[in-house]
């Protein structure tokens, strides 16, 4: 899978980890940290501690175990989006991988594509986003808390995406995206608010002729107030999807095919 988040964004020159680099530190399957890599500082953890100057110059992926004297060990993965929402410092609730997917494959998103979303949140989707328009494509994102805005932006920033994202502090619910310089440019859209049907008559506007539409709601009422106003403003081909996360136990059991066999004889 095509990394997004590293020094390089893209396109890595390198596959082995600088001084400055972000990495996520595999512990286990339930216990993964982003860490920016510092020649100064150390890694604690329950399996032991860690230096950081003995992972500069190791290839990501790579296995490095603790200098405490314990057999403790972890792994250096480079970052994606799918890691970062495992990691990401949670501004708001987000939406995970098995959403994220579904919402990606169902905007059709494509290099090149210009993308609005609303709320940002804590950026979870967003990383995804950018990576699926990417190299050339751009992701407008829009938050009204200022706080969580700035802060959006700062991380974007930290991992070299200013590029692809912009972000700007906006009640979308109440003031629409802003048509002045959206007017029919936007090949996809995405809403996590409230109230997405307040917003249903702008989409109409920003989006491009055939634009897809999506909204997060986790409320029936939501969906069916969103529907109507979909099809009152011309919107074609509306569905509604729900994504259902089941584990599989997988065990092995024998059959006595022999005794089946002498059975039926």
């Amino acid at each position: 899978m095509l990394p997004l988040i590293s020094p390089t964004l893209i396109e890595p020159s390198s596959n082995l980890i600088r001084d400055g680099d972000l990495v996520i530190v595999y512990e286990n399957v339930n216990t993964m940290k982003a860490v920016t890599v510092s020649a100064k500082s150390r890694y604690d953890s329950k399996f032991g501690t860690f230096q950081q100057k003995f992972w500069i110059g190791k290839e990501f992926g790579s296995k490095v175990c603790a200098q405490s004297g314990s057999r403790g060990y972890v792994y250096l993965l480079r970052p994606s989006p799918e890691l970062w929402t495992q990691v990401l410092l949670h501004r708001t609730q987000i939406l995970y991988v098995a959403d994220i997917s579904l919402v990606c494959l169902h905007l059709e998103l494509r290099p090149g594509a210009i993308v609005l979303e609303s709320g940002t949140g804590s950026g979870s989707l967003t990383h995804s986003l950018a990576r699926a328009i990417a190299p050339h494509g751009h992701v407008h994102t829009f938050e009204f808390h200022p706080g969580r805005a700035k802060e959006a932006e700062k991380e974007f920033s930290e991992h070299g995406l200013s590029e692809l994202i912009t972000v700007q502090q906006r009640n979308i619910e109440e003031l629409g995206f802003p048509t002045e310089y959206l007017t029919g440019k936007a090949d996809a859209l995405f809403l996590d608010l409230p109230s997405p049907y307040k917003v249903v008559e702008n989409a109409a506007i920003v989006l491009k002729p055939n634009g897809r539409f999506c909204s997060f709601s986790p409320c029936i009422e939501q969906i069916q107030r969103t529907r109507d106003a979909l099809v009152a403003n011309g919107f074609v081909d509306v569905e509604c999807l729900e994504v259902l996360m089941r584990m599989h136990d997988v065990h092995t059991e024998r059959f006595d095919l022999m005794g089946a066999d002498d059975e039926g004889d």
